[in-house]
């Protein structure tokens, strides 16, 4: 039985919505009154707040109109099947639109994602597919492949956010003429997180279609290829991208600020507490951006920034002390792991590594000269700041391949490292490291989310009997 076909008592006169679709949209926006004095800056800082969506995202959006579009094609027909690719906020708003217009829904995921955004969306009466992620885009068993195999399969229809014209066409038709409207065209300059780029190119277009002086700025996460990077690593979800969806539109944009992991969760961490606004890490993005813009702007300037979600989703790492202390993001005390590197020799560099295509002799060469025993193998360097760790290398075990077979020496490191050596983070407890090391050979130590240096029990004991000695000699001097 169609909707068309109930008789509904009339609401007319009334405040009640006809269905939660029609909650999509009119997100309020809020001045950031006390970070704006904080810093004491002259011009208005604005927040748009897409919490506010019935599935608390500013991914609600593109959802409702991807789906209106393809019913509209025939691309999605009654009693039809939805079928994409995700582990956030735009499944969460498919699997609204689905529940109401009466279509099933497949979500694919990889293991990487948390056990509760699988919940999230089996609560919708979703089904969920969980991928490995740690195999190759083309592998049968990957998250693409089994999207793919599962839309052939089953005549669905897949709306793929990253190249559907209709995710930037629902900012053009809601977003842009909401924030014309609540700002009085007021505003100056519009700032957001680029992702699928559907908010910022949408947005913007219906923008400067008002007023084409207006600054359309993209928050980036460092790395990512909007900001001139190589697509990883970074920790920030939800914004960033190592390839450049169809809404990316650079002539459009009139600045990119490339922002780090670290300030992106410090400055989320620190809206939250300062103006009661709980965002998430890729809020956090868009905020910190922002704020390097404002510090600069005119009295009469209104930056408007777009907050695409709830910090809700971000309590087991960005709001969790021990996740943050882990990845080197916060200090847990004063005498940590940082301490113990900075009684290091001084010659010796912080972080020594060797890359997967390097051959084994190369890293032999390395660990001679420096007397090092493990090695992280890193790819994307140099800089540094660019690498992603993909395992280690440690002296007995290249000791034993190259016993076995001389010719080992040729090889790529890929060919021979062992896994990932545990992490600590800069700021942690000297205890734990200790704890750590009863059974690994090293560490690698973090600091702002990336690897900073090797920890070895070498070092610890250098650490503590530098202090031993310190306090003989203490001692000695009060005798």
């Amino acid at each position: 039985m169609t909707d068309s076909s109930i008789r509904h008592p009339s609401l007319e006169g009334t405040e009640i919505a006809d269905s939660i679709l029609d909650l999509i949209g009119e997100t309020p926006m809020v001045r950031m009154k006390r970070i704006s004095a904080e810093l004491d800056l002259e011009c208005s800082l604005v927040m748009k707040h897409e919490v506010t969506n019935p599935g608390g995202s500013s991914k609600d959006r593109p959802a409702l109109e991807m789906i209106l579009a393809a019913e509209a094609s025939g691309e999605l027909q009654p009693g039809g099947t939805i079928v994409e690719p995700t582990s956030g906020n735009t499944g969460v708003g498919l699997a609204i639109v689905a529940a109401q217009r009466g279509y099933d829904c497949v979500f694919v995921m990889t293991d990487k994602a948390g056990k509760e955004k699988v919940d999230l969306l089996r609560a919708y009466g979703a089904e969920v597919i969980v991928c490995p992620v740690a195999v190759a885009p083309e592998d049968p068993t990957s998250y693409y492949s089994v999207a793919e195999r599962v839309t052939r399969e089953r005549g669905a229809f897949r709306p793929n956010q990253y190249q559907n014209p209709h995710n930037a066409t629902a900012h053009v038709k809601t977003t842009g003429p909401e924030i014309w409207r609540q700002t009085a065209g007021r505003i100056t300059h519009f700032v957001a997180g680029a992702g699928t780029c559907g908010s910022l190119t949408g947005t913007g277009r219906f923008l400067k279609s008002m007023n084409p002086d207006i600054q359309l700025v993209a928050a980036d996460p460092e790395g990512s290829v909007f900001s001139g990077g190589s697509g990883r690593p970074y920790l920030v979800e939800g914004v960033g991208e190592d390839f450049f969806p169809a809404a990316y539109d650079g002539d459009l944009w009139d600045q990119v600020i490339a922002i780090s992991d670290e300030e992106s969760f410090l400055t989320a961490r620190h809206v939250s507490q300062t103006e009661g606004i709980l965002i998430g890490g890729s809020g956090g993005t868009a905020v910190a951006a922002a704020i390097r813009l404002a510090r600069d702007a005119r009295p009469d300037d209104m930056i408007v920034v777009f907050n695409p979600d709830s910090g809700r989703g971000y309590l087991s790492t960005v709001f969790n002390e021990a996740w943050m202390a882990n990845f080197g993001f916060v200090k847990e005390c004063d005498q940590c792991v940082g301490a113990v590197l900075d009684t290091r020799n001084a010659s010796i560099e912080n972080l020594l590594y060797v890359n997967p295509q390097q051959p084994v002799s190369d890293a032999i060469e390395i660990m001679r000269e420096t007397g090092v025993s493990q090695l992280p193998v890193c790819k994307n360097t140099p800089p540094f700041a660019n690498a992603e760790v993909s395992g280690s290398v440690d002296e007995l075990a290249l000791m034993e391949v190259i016993h076995r077979d001389p010719s080992a020496m040729g090889m790529s490191v890929e060919n021979v490292m062992g896994a990932k050596l545990p992490t600590v983070g800069v700021g942690q407890k000297v205890e734990l490291a200790v704890a750590m090391l009863e059974t690994a050979p090293a560490l690698l130590v973090l600091s702002g989310g990336r690897p900073l240096s090797v920890l070895t029990r070498s070092d610890l004991l250098s650490y503590f009997t530098a202090i031993a000695e310190s306090v003989t000699a203490h001692d000695d001097e009060e005798n």
